[in-house]
């Protein structure tokens, strides 16, 4: 017996234009509204594309905000570590920034959508945490900072210390913990050990 060919998909093929036009869409109205007024909808009539489209390709909402995220759409230059040389003054100034983010309305429902998305597919969880180790991310500012801090030597485990100082940054924004001066050098500190 001969195996039989694998079905083939039916439907239409996933545009990239398509792709990018309701990915672009999201963002310019996630900007313009925030998290709790964007609706399918908008988007869908934004970028010139059915409701169903969005829906075929993305599962909710919240998976759609959470691969603009990943895409460098929402936020860019505020989610970017600052590169001045000095590792521990830039994490402590990105840190800062993400905190302050996420004190804003709109920050806090971003956060809360990216959890939702990813707890509902692990590809874009596994997709976010990719998004912390390019040369530009905290692991890479991290690798390029050998020998600056006790814990940063060659082999140094990387990607756990950006996981432990995210880690740290979503802990405090689920729990609503009220800022206080000094909390981002305070959690930075706790990651790379003391100046």
């Amino acid at each position: 017996m001969t195996a039989a060919a694998p079905p083939r998909r039916t439907g239409p093929v996933r545009s990239e234009g398509v792709r990018l036009a309701i990915l672009e869409a999201t963002a310019r109205q996630f900007a313009a509204r925030g998290y709790d007024h964007l609706t399918i909808e908008g988007i869908a009539a934004e970028a010139a594309v059915g409701k169903q489209t969005i829906y075929r390709w993305w599962g909710s909402k919240s998976a759609l905000v959470a691969e603009c995220l990943v895409e460098g759409m929402l936020l860019p230059h505020r989610l970017a570590p600052p590169d001045t040389g000095d590792i521990r003054a830039d994490l402590t100034a990105w840190v800062d920034a993400v905190l302050t983010l996420l004190a804003e309305p709109q920050g806090e429902t971003l956060l809360r959508s990216i959890i939702a998305a990813a707890a509902e597919n692990a590809d874009i969880g596994r997709r976010i945490r990719e998004s912390l180790a390019g040369s530009e991310s905290i692991v890479g500012r991290l690798e390029a900072s050998i020998g600056t801090a006790p814990n940063l030597t060659p082999g140094a485990p990387f990607e756990e210390l950006s996981e432990t100082l995210v880690g740290a940054i979503v802990l405090r924004a689920l729990s609503r913990a009220p800022r206080e001066p000094g909390d981002a050098a305070r959690i930075v500190a706790a990651v790379l050990g003391p100046a």
